[in-house]
């Protein structure tokens, strides 16, 4: 049975399942995204009018909607493909052997894996209960830049999560750090 929840973001939704949908973890899908061998519920999902852009998690799908699409007719049909997929489907939409799977890049920064870690400990939890995700994309002369997935993306309180969000946590635990920007 699908649920769902509202995000701080009015043009996102949450749809939550006791189901697994990623072996490995949080991935965004946009329709430019879409390739031959993309999973066909990710590219339903996708050719529905109105869907900006899908966040694949654990348990959880985030769907961001254009501003002038209306729920009250996206809503039905989303949670209707996820079922249809569920009944038919008893594996992780998102697999370990997955091609989507993205290769780690070798970063031996002592400062970098510090980062990630507070992001992936303290702030990734927090970011995807509101249905995004948070990405590490560098650290350099004390600027740490992340990419706001999701529901997050384009959420009038991003900035504000930012700031007084993971730029005080990870000033906090990192003294290297002064600044956090989304990019």
């Amino acid at each position: 049975m699908i649920q769902t929840e509202t995000t701080p973001n009015p043009n996102a939704l949450k749809f939550i399942s006791e189901n697994k949908f990623s072996e490995i973890g949080a991935k965004e899908f946009q329709k430019k995204d879409i390739k031959p061998n993309t999973n066909n519920l990710i590219k339903n999902l996708l050719e529905f009018d109105g869907v900006e852009l899908i966040l694949v998690s654990d348990n959880f799908i985030s769907v961001k909607k254009f501003e002038n699409a209306k729920w009250d007719s996206l809503k039905p049909s989303i949670i209707s493909e996820i079922n249809d997929h569920l009944v038919k489907n008893k594996k992780p939409i998102l697999l370990k052997n997955s091609e989507i799977l993205e290769k780690p890049k070798k970063e031996s920064n002592l400062i970098v894996e510090e980062i990630k870690k507070v992001l992936d400990s303290k702030i990734r939890p927090a970011v995807a209960k509101d249905g995004g995700d948070i990405k590490f994309i560098s650290f350099q002369e004390g600027t740490v830049k992340v990419e706001l997935k999701g529901s997050c993306s384009g959420c009038p309180s991003s900035i504000v999560t930012l700031k007084n969000g993971v730029q005080n946590l990870l000033r906090h635990y990192i003294k290297e750090v002064k600044n956090v920007e989304a990019i």
